[in-house]
């Protein structure tokens, strides 16, 4: 499971930042024009809501269980779904989780 989560922190990089990087290089740090295009129809505001709740819950999530569970390392989880998102976070936590399970206790 853990190549699995593995792959899925690359894709998780790399396919939203695959069609970001090309709109930043063509506009420029626009901040204004990004949430103008973010939120120019219904459904596009549905996608954001729904992966801003998500987003909420798994950094919910990730605290919570990371104490319960002691995951080390679960702060770069944290950080990589405020900076990437839920498609990199959730993965990346779920790896080092995994991870953490297979090595053997003292």
């Amino acid at each position: 499971m853990a190549r699995f989560y593995l792959v899925l922190v690359l894709l998780g990089v790399l396919l939203p930042y695959g069609a970001f990087v090309p709109w930043l290089f063509a506009n420029g740090f626009d901040f204004v024009l990004l949430v103008s295009n973010a939120v120019a129809n219904p459904i596009s505001i549905f996608a954001w809501l729904d992966v801003l709740v998500s987003a909420v819950a798994l950094l919910g999530f990730i605290v919570v269980d990371g104490q319960r569970y002691q995951v080390k390392y679960r702060y770069f989880a944290l950080l990589g779904t405020l900076l990437v998102g839920v498609s990199f976070g959730l993965p990346l936590y779920l790896y080092l989780k995994e991870k953490q399970s297979l090595q053997p206790r003292p």
